[in-house]
C-alpha cells in the first residue's frame, strides 16, 4: 500500500508574508500587555502613596501641636 505524497503549492512569498504579519500581531499583543502591566503597576503605586498620604496629615498635625504647646509653654506668665 502507498501512498501518493500530496503536494501544496503556494507562493513562497504568500506564506512569508503571511507569517510576518502574524509576527507583527504578536508583538503588538505583547506590547499592549506590557503597557497593561505598567499601567496596573503605576495604578498600585498611586494607591500605595494615598495610604502613606493618610498617615502623613495626622503625623504633621501632631508635631505642629506639639511645637505649638512648646511655644505656649515658653511664653513668660505675667502675675498680677
Amino acid at each position: 500500500m502507498s501512498q501518493t505524497p500530496i503536494k501544496v503549492e503556494y507562493p513562497l512569498e504568500e506564506v512569508l508574508g503571511e507569517l510576518k504579519q502574524s509576527i507583527k500581531e504578536v508583538n503588538h499583543n505583547v506590547e499592549n500587555l506590557q503597557k497593561d502591566i505598567n499601567q496596573n503597576s503605576l495604578i498600585n503605586e498611586i494607591s500605595n502613596l494615598k495610604g502613606v498620604k493618610s498617615l502623613v496629615i495626622p503625623i504633621v498635625v501632631a508635631v505642629s501641636t506639639a511645637l505649638l504647646t512648646l511655644l505656649v509653654r515658653l511664653i513668660p506668665t505675667v502675675s498680677p
